[in-house]
């Protein structure tokens, strides 16, 4: 997308429909903040994962198809719940460790979206998170597209 159209995207309705690779798990999520709420992590999870993720709040993230199909991941304190399709491994969401009434979905899961449509992303500090800082979140940095000429 050109800047003027991730501009529509933020302000658009902020419900969007999604689903993993193989479509085996589909699901509509209502994005809070729409788009403006993207950003990518540090921790040692969210590293090798690489996605981009928009927050939903509590019970914005509605599974239409393949609840059976989701698989669960928790590591470290065991808080946050990371949530894959079994079949084809994409991850579609997980529910935040900082803030439990926070899911965050991946955008390259939702309909029409891809994470390259975003010419900055902003990157959290998760690798010192706030949960065990006690400070408040932090920003690392931010995440550039620049497309090829």
């Amino acid at each position: 997308m050109t800047d003027q159209v991730t501009d529509q995207a933020t302000s658009r309705a902020a419900i969007r429909s999604g689903q993993c690779h193989c479509g085996t798990v589909r699901f509509r999520a209502t994005l809070g903040d729409g788009f403006d709420s993207i950003r990518r992590c540090t921790c040692s999870y969210c590293r090798m994962r690489g996605a981009v993720v928009a927050m939903a709040e509590a019970g914005g993230v509605e599974i239409l198809a393949g609840a059976e199909a989701l698989t669960r991941y928790r590591f470290h304190t065991g808080t946050a719940e990371h949530f894959f399709c079994s079949r084809c491994g994409i991850y579609t969401h997980h529910q935040r460790r900082s803030n439990q009434n926070l899911y965050a979905v991946n955008v390259a899961c939702l309909d029409g979206v891809s994470p390259f449509d975003f010419p900055a992303v902003p990157v959290m500090d998760g690798v010192n998170h706030t949960s065990d800082t006690g400070q408040p979140t932090r920003r690392a940095g931010t995440l550039r597209f620049i497309p090829a000429a």
